[in-house]
């Protein structure tokens, strides 16, 4: 059956490529973004600013990005494990299904998620939530690292993941994409069609996506029961590009039903139980979730004279339910309503200085309607304003900062339940005042010097105020502290670059230091039979660590990149057991060799003009690549009440092939073959929650192994519907 779900898309995809060879046109064109990126330097990628966009060479704060070649070609099973690898960057994963972003060893309400110029919010506190976001509505990712509440307020204390969708397309262009994907490990298929076109400046973009698996496997547990889900999604952007500026409509749907990976097992054989006869079922199986989150957005931009006038409003609705014991009836379910808002002043720049100024913030309101609670019905209200600014000395000084005050409240509803008080009726009041200021030098065309210090602000969530309930995703009872204090961080970075014809080289340094760091630890009392008890408190932590790489291209086809990353968080003036901050990432090592051999750069928008060479070529952009990622043991754990258990090493092998397909000089479609952990090797990845799932009695082994040998097929379909006529 799953060999019928990846041959029928191939057969639509082939109708369309030779549809696409019919049509009468004699206008070809790279994506122009494929072409932006393929020469990535600082000199041209463009990034977000304090003051609105800029030059990546111009940032003072450390940032990644992720362009739109490297997700097409990377094998995932969700947006955050695509770009994961990035250095600095990790995922606390349940299953293939669910991953929270975590960077510089930070993560869950410290990490703020753009997508569609607004930040995701859905239940971003609990362990087994993820980020509700299409990855094949991604086009390209950037990764803030460092406090960014300067631009973000609450919440943004470890970094800002921004997932940008496609740019609008040029007047007259109209074009369409179908791709599909299949992965032999949990037989995940995968298939997208989208459209896109600009008419007298009329713009819109419609894509849907479908994407299910069933259970993974290892070596080790054999296939792992619960570990299947199904994702379906939609998106519809709406518009007008006029000279004046651009207003547009975007609506997005997103519905996962992940499986829930309980890791119980057999006492006599060690075996993983499984509550259905097929393991490989695409279907449900209790228990599971159903998570539905639903987008609008409407995203203006006016030119004005002197500079941009933006503003941006957004709606989101997040629905999460937990089914137990019947497919029919959920036993938790939370509904959280958020309206967010955005307007914002950007100067065009004068005599070297730029400015903007801004005012943002949001209204949520949260409610429970299962049966089961863990948090009470809340309503959070916060708004921030702040003033930011750049001055450009010469060619070689770029100096930046600003200051930003947030206020934030929160109120709890109270509930009695069965005659006893569930949760209180409180409320809590939070101010904040963050800043940061940063300097680049550009000392030659090849080194620069980096510098920023930025202050970080971020309030306790609604959990780990008033948590009251089994948390399953834990696997133990919460208990929330409604007196803790708000956390601020005070972070220095200093980043050093060096580019040449043949070696590029970078490395990152930080230093932060957190006041009233949330966590929980737990307390010798049993509040509810089988689980242990865990309650909020806080303390002052400090995080060191480093981001280093260096790429050899000795000759231009070849590329030899390596790249490290580091990072000890340590929470301060605590016991032995306790002195190191729970899920910190093991120091990752990451190494790539990759030979692009056909490599066809004399292709040109008019085909008559193409190459010869490039004409006569099946192949175009042909690309193969040896990667290994490895993991250090990571003995720095949190060892108190057996949070935390140490994580050996290992290495995981893999190997990639891509090109372009071409006929007639014109790309008629993408291929790309990824084979990853080729060696089947058995291990647990220090930030998976499966790590600390049940014993197996057979072998001594505890928790649930991470995915083994893994084979990605992609292919992808563009098809030129219309194009302006380009000479």
């Amino acid at each position: 059956m799953k060999t019928i779900y990846f041959i029928l898309p191939l057969l639509c995809i082939c109708t369309a490529v030779a549809a696409q060879d019919s049509i009468k046109t004699h206008h070809h064109a790279e994506d122009s973004t494929d072409v932006f990126y393929r020469h990535l330097n600082l000199n041209e990628v463009t990034v977000t600013g304090v003051t609105g966009d800029t030059k990546l060479k111009y940032a003072t704060a450390p940032v990644s990005i992720v362009s739109p070649q490297v997700l097409r070609a990377t094998a995932s099973t969700n947006i955050i494990d695509a770009i994961a690898h990035q250095p600095g960057v990790s995922q606390l994963t349940t299953g293939g299904s669910i991953s929270k972003p975590i960077i510089r060893g930070l993560g869950y309400n410290r990490v703020v998620v753009m997508s569609e110029g607004v930040r995701q919010e859905g239940q971003q506190w609990g362990d087994e939530h993820g980020v509700e976001v299409d990855g094949s509505s991604v086009n390209s990712v950037e990764i803030l690292k460092g406090p960014a509440s300067l631009m973000y307020g609450s919440d943004a204390m470890a970094g800002v993941v921004i997932l940008h969708s496609k740019p609008t397309l040029a007047e007259g262009d109209m074009r369409a994409n179908v791709s599909s994907e299949y992965q032999t490990n949990n037989g995940l298929f995968n298939y997208n069609l989208s459209i896109a076109g600009n008419q007298h400046g009329f713009v819109w973009d419609a894509r849907f996506s479908d994407k299910m698996a069933h259970a993974y496997k290892n070596k080790y547990d054999g296939y792992v029961p619960g570990s299947q889900f199904r994702e379906r999604a939609g998106r519809l952007m709406l518009g007008v590009d006029k000279t004046w500026g651009h207003s547009r409509l975007t609506w997005t749907a997103y519905h996962l039903t992940p499986g829930i990976v309980e890791g119980e097992r057999n006492p006599e054989t060690g075996e993983l139980e499984c509550s259905t006869n097929n393991v490989k079922t695409y279907g449900k199986s209790l228990p599971f979730q159903q998570v539905k989150h639903y987008k609008l957005v409407w995203d203006n931009s006016l030119s004005l004279s002197s500079g941009y006038l933006k503003a941006i409003i957004g709606y989101q609705q997040n629905r999460r339910q937990e089914f137990e014991e019947s497919a029919d009836e959920y036993e938790l379910f939370f509904k959280l309503h958020t309206l967010t808002y955005d307007l914002r002043y950007l100067t065009h720049e004068w005599d070297g200085w730029k400015f903007s100024t801004g005012i943002g913030g949001m209204y949520q309101k949260s409610g429970n309607e299962g049966e089961e609670y863990l948090i009470p019905d809340y309503r959070l209200f916060d708004f921030g304003i702040y003033a930011t600014t750049t001055k450009a000395i010469g060619d070689s000084w770029t100096l930046n900062g600003g200051v930003r005050y947030d206020h934030r409240r929160l109120h709890g509803d109270e509930l009695i339940e069965d005659g006893d008080m569930r949760f209180t009726d409180f409320s809590r009041h939070f101010n904040g005042l963050t800043g940061s200021i940063g300097a680049v030098c550009n000392i030659n065309k090849h080194f620069n010097v980096r510098l920023n210090l930025a202050r970080g602000f971020r309030t306790p969530n609604m959990s780990e105020l008033s948590s009251n309930g089994v948390h399953e995703g834990s696997i133990r009872y919460e208990l929330g502290n409604q007196q803790l204090k708000a956390e601020y961080s005070l972070q220095a970075d200093l980043g050093l670059d060096f580019t040449s014809r043949y070696v590029s080289a970078q490395v990152a340094l930080f230093a932060n230091r957190i006041d009233n760091y949330i966590f929980t630890h737990r307390l010798n009392q049993e509040i509810e039979e089988g689980y242990l008890t865990y309650a909020y408190t806080q303390g002052d932590a400090r995080l060191l660590g480093f981001e280093a790489g260096i790429d050899f291209h000795p000759v231009h086809s070849i590329h030899f990149s390596n790249s490290f990353s580091y990072v000890d968080a340590r929470l301060m003036h605590a016991s032995a057991d306790t002195k190191y901050l729970p899920f910190t990432p093991a120091p990752h090592w990451a190494s790539e060799l990759k030979w692009e051999l056909f490599h066809h750069s004399h292709t040109t928008v008019n085909h008559h003009h193409t190459s010869d060479a490039a004409h006569r070529s099946l192949l175009n952009n042909l690309y193969v690549a040896a990667g290994l990622d490895c993991y250090l043991k990571q003995t720095h754990i949190y060892s108190a009440d057996d949070t935390e258990t140490k994580t050996p090493g290992y290495a995981l092998l893999s190997l990639s092939v891509g090109s372009d397909i071409q006929v007639k000089g014109r790309k008629v479609a993408e291929l790309y073959i990824t084979a990853d952990n080729l060696l089947d090797k058995a291990y647990q990845n220090h930030l998976s929650r499966l790590k600390y799932a049940d014993v197996n009695a057979v072998t001594g082994r505890r928790g649930v192994f991470n995915m083994g040998r893994n084979i990605t097929f992609k292919i992808v379909v563009p098809l030129f519907l219309a194009q302006t006529h380009k000479t």
